[in-house]
């Protein structure tokens, strides 16, 4: 019995190994290659409503930054100050939850990413705990810039869409570089649920949305202020 303990033990080691170490490369590969697929896209694709993907992956400097702005005011505005999690959210989430029918979350750009580039997103403990890892190794890899530009290339942007190009080009036919900062903060406005909500046909949640992020927008002088961080 024993025996069979220190083999089990021994198995566990090993695997837990591995997975250190493909999770570890798999990050640092994605420091420069583009992603080409990610676990969300697969069920999707396989999912009869939807059975499409609809991509184009282009770098940070050719999507308007009214996009990269109009994302960071609405989902993370602390996003150059922590390290990946915004502990202040999560305590004030936490604390508000506890009245609330439908819970809040507080996830950051950062852990964002993290489960869209590498996990499933069916909620759990395992993927929870999953997600903090890679989010500690994203945040320790990648630069916040690359950070946002993987964001912006694998969020879902509607039914088959993903990133903030083949959105644009869907919604508005144009490229993302040319993106103004009323069509930016109507895509960002549907990210909590890109398949509920509509861009093409937004209704009085999604316009209310998109006001609050144009007037973030504007107290954050409409640009991203990249030199107070870098």
């Amino acid at each position: 019995m024993k025996k069979i303990f220190q083999i089990f033990f021994i198995w566990i080691v090993r695997a837990l190994a591995i997975f250190f170490l493909v999770s570890l490369l798999l990050t640092l590969l994605y420091r420069w290659v583009p992603v080409p697929l990610t676990p969300l896209m697969v069920i999707r694709y396989f999912d009869p409503e939807v059975a499409r993907v609809h991509k184009k992956w282009v770098p940070l400097e050719r999507i308007a930054e009214p996009m990269v702005l109009a994302v960071i005011v609405h989902e993370d505005q602390h996003f150059f100050e922590h390290e990946g999690f915004d502990f202040k959210a999560i305590e004030k989430a936490l604390q508000e939850n506890r009245f609330r029918r439908h819970p809040r979350g507080a996830s950051t750009i950062s852990q964002q990413t993290a489960k869209n580039v590498f996990l499933w997103p069916q909620r759990s403990w395992l993927r929870k705990g999953l997600e903090v890892w890679f989010t500690f190794l994203i945040e320790t890899l990648w630069s916040k810039r690359r950070i946002l530009e993987v964001y912006l290339n694998v969020i879902e942007t509607g039914r088959g869409l993903y990133g903030v190009e083949a959105a644009a080009r869907s919604y508005f036919g144009k490229s993302a570089a040319r993106l103004t900062p009323q069509e930016a903060a109507l895509i960002a406005a549907i990210l909590p649920a890109p398949l509920r909500y509509s861009v093409a046909n937004p209704g009085p949640y999604v316009r209310a949305r998109q006001k609050w992020i144009l007037h973030q927008m504007k107290l954050w002088g409409m640009q991203v202020p990249w030199e107070r961080y870098e």
